[in-house]
């Protein structure tokens, strides 16, 4: 026992003397987490980021107006004005990532294109190829005001000469036929509608107007523009059992992941390298069991690789907001993933036959486990295939495991299968290392 706590103690301590192995094992994955995290949508404390697109407005008329003003007032938009030629150049350097184009005349020609469908008007859109999800949400924008101030100009009193267009088109009533007929009986009652409108606001007393303008002032902005809108509006409540969600919480879990997993080759080829230069010899010629000496590295391992994992969430909670729901979950998972990440060392050093040739095929290894468990990107993301697929790889299970007693707030329940899994592939990675350990010691 006393050489066993020896061993383990001078592992611990030649780690802690390395200041290279301490920062890319520990200062490496709090600024990668930190980067990822971001990405993914950061504390939701902090409010959403909003997107630049440009906005050329060359119909000056008020419809144009209206569509520019509306764009503004987009909560998630910053809209800038520009030239044609400067958002062209802009969207094409990468500055932006959409701009749009409203063409001389395009209130006047949408509006006659409404309800006969010819001719549509075109509205140019500028946009970088590697941000083609911005653009679907820009020109769902887009629709929404377009068709409400459209709408608004043809329906309202003002849209009289527009009516008059549309039933100068039609047919003679005896030769239309039956979409025709029901068209222009729309059209009748719009025209109408249109003149009772104008003549109720030329009738109505000075009073009158003024009360109207108070109750216009108290209606929702969609009802004064008048004309079509979205039918509905969204209520949206994130739903977690535990803590607010915060993107630092799985980029943290993935970054550690990754670079426990890198800490777990070093330690693999520190044990080749001692091979190498007669170290492990000496050590066997010791009155000390192989048994022993691996056990001693297993728990150093194990040990470095808690107190790595603990330190990262030390730094997301005190930085950036990271909530651990359960600690007890916390604590067990980040312990079987230093047995796992143990043993997956001496894995590597068992069947490694020199540091270089190891270091290079564990290193791609390793990379495979990271991408497939989820640490670059959510896992959710893959195909349904692959998500199946990964099922069968530990850090997928690790990274989950750590999502569910973080933000997900799923306790101690939510972390025993994974904490299960991570044993399982420790047991597997230290018994075969073991065996082939024992194997080589016996030629």
């Amino acid at each position: 026992m006393t050489a066993l706590i020896a061993l383990i103690r001078k592992d611990l301590v030649r780690y802690l003397r390395d200041k290279r192995a301490l920062m890319l094992h520990l200062l490496m994955p709090v600024v990668l987490a930190a980067f990822f995290g971001s990405l993914f949508g950061g504390n939701p404390d902090a409010g959403a980021s909003k997107i630049d697109i440009g906005l050329v407005l060359q119909d000056q008329s008020p419809v144009g107006q209206k569509i520019a003003a509306g764009l503004k007032a987009e909560a998630t938009l910053r809209v800038t004005e520009l030239r044609a030629d400067e958002a062209q150049a802009q969207v094409r350097a990468g500055k932006l990532p959409v701009a749009v184009v409203i063409p001389d005349g395009f209130g006047q020609t949408a509006a006659d294109a409404l309800f006969s469908g010819r001719n549509k008007p075109q509205l140019p859109v500028y946009y970088d190829p590697s941000q083609a999800t911005v653009l679907a949400m820009v020109k769902g924008l887009l629709t929404q005001h377009v068709m409400q101030v459209t709408t608004a100009s043809v329906m309202g009193a003002q849209g009289t000469q527009t009516t008059e267009r549309y039933l100068a088109d039609l047919p003679a009533i005896d030769k239309r036929n039956a979409g025709q007929a029901q068209l222009g009986e729309f059209l009748d009652g719009l025209k109408k509608f249109q003149s009772q409108r104008a003549a109720a606001a030329t009738a109505a007393p000075a009073s009158a107007l003024t009360s109207a303008s108070a109750s216009a002032a108290a209606a929702p902005a969609d009802a004064a523009q008048g004309g079509m809108s979205v039918p509905f509006s969204t209520s949206d409540q994130a739903l977690s059992s535990g803590p607010k969600y915060n993107g630092y919480a799985h980029s943290f879990a993935g970054m550690g992941v990754q670079f426990i997993l890198f800490m777990g080759i070093d330690m693999g080829i520190g044990i080749l390298l001692a091979r190498q230069l007669g170290i492990w010899n000496r050590l066997l010629a010791a009155p000390v069991s192989l048994p022993t000496i691996l056990l001693a590295r297993a728990i150093s391992g194990a040990i470095i690789a808690t107190g790595l994992m603990c330190a990262m969430f030390a730094c997301a909670m005190l930085i950036f907001k990271v909530q651990i729901a359960s600690a007890a979950g916390f604590i067990g998972l980040v312990v079987c993933f230093g047995l796992m990440t143990a043993a997956f060392g001496l894995f590597i050093a068992a069947f490694g036959k020199t540091p270089e040739a190891a270091r290079g095929i564990a290193v791609f290894a390793t990379l495979i486990l990271v991408m497939l468990g989820g640490a670059w990107v959510p896992s959710f993301i893959f195909p349904e295939w692959m998500q199946k697929l990964t099922l069968v790889v530990p850090t997928r299970w690790a990274i989950d495991g750590l999502d569910a007693v973080t933000w997900r707030g799923l306790g101690l329940d939510g972390a025993l299968l994974p904490m299960a899994v991570q044993l399982g592939f420790a047991l597997v990675f230290g018994a075969v290392a073991v065996w082939k350990f024992l194997k080589d010691q016996q030629r």
